[in-house]
C-alpha cells in the first residue's frame, strides 16, 4: 500500500543446538535503491560472500531501517524455541524507529505484534524486506557464533553456526557442554545425562 511503513521480519537459529535465536525486521523504502533488488534473496539461497555484500549494501542504502532482536539460550530454555523465536520478533520490531503500519512474517504463525501482521510460507523468497530481515538475521547471528568460537574453541562454531554438524558433536562429546548450548534440545539433554 503507497505511503505505509512495512516491515519484512525474519529468524535464524530455531535449530542449531548452541547460541540465541535472532530476528531481524527490515523497513525498505518506497523506491527500492539502485542495485539493492539484485542483492536480496533468501539468505539460505546466497552464499556467505553474497550475503555480506547484500547486507554491506542494506547498511549503506538510504531509507532502509533495520531493527535487530534475540532471545538468549536461558529465555529459549524457559518458554520453548517458537516462543523465543517470537519474542526475538517483537523484540526486533521494537528497535525500529517507528512501528511499522504491517508486518510481513516469514513463516505461517503471527509473532503477536501490536501492527497488523500478515504470514507469508516461503516468504524470504518472496518479499524482499523479508529477503533483506534473512540476511540481516543471519549476517548478524553468523558473526556472533563466530565471536563464540574463539572463546570455545573445539565445536567449530564459526563454519556450523552452533548447528548439529560432526565437529560440533564431536566437541559436544569430547569437551562437552556450554554455557551457551541449549539444554532443553535433545541431542544437548542426552549429552548432558551421559547418553
Amino acid at each position: 500500500m503507497p505511503g505505509q511503513r512495512i516491515a519484512g521480519i525474519d529468524e535464524v537459529g530455531r535449530g542449531p543446538l548452541a547460541g540465541p535465536v535472532l530476528a531481524a525486521a527490515v523497513v525498505l523504502p518506497p523506491a527500492m535503491p539502485p542495485g539493492l533488488a539484485g542483492l536480496l534473496r533468501d539468505s539460505k539461497a546466497l552464499s556467505a560472500a553474497a550475503r555480506e555484500a547484500a547486507f554491506a549494501a542494506l547498511l549503506a542504502a538510504d531509507g532502509v531501517e533495520i531493527g535487530v532482536g534475540a532471545a538468549s539460550v536461558g529465555e529459549i530454555l524457559r518458554i520453548n524455541i517458537l516462543q523465543a523465536s517470537f519474542l526475538a520478533m517483537r523484540r526486533a520490531v521494537a528497535r525500529l524507529a517507528m512501528p511499522p503500519d504491517l508486518a510481513l512474517v516469514d513463516g505461517n504463525k503471527a509473532p503477536g505484534l501490536a501492527c497488523p501482521t500478515r504470514c507469508i510460507i516461503g516468504g524470504d523468497a518472496l518479499e524482499p524486506a523479508i529477503s533483506a530481515a534473512s540476511i540481516v538475521a543471519k549476517v548478524i547471528r553468523d558473526r556472533l557464533m563466530a565471536r563464540l568460537a574463539r572463546r570455545y574453541p573445539g565445536y567449530g562454531w564459526d563454519r556450523n553456526a552452533g548447528y548439529g554438524a560432526p565437529a560440533h558433536l564431536a566437541g559436544l562429546r569430547g569437551i562437552g557442554i556450554t554455557v551457551h548450548h541449549r539444554a532443553g534440545f535433545g541431542t544437548v539433554r542426552r549429552l548432558m545425562q551421559g547418553g
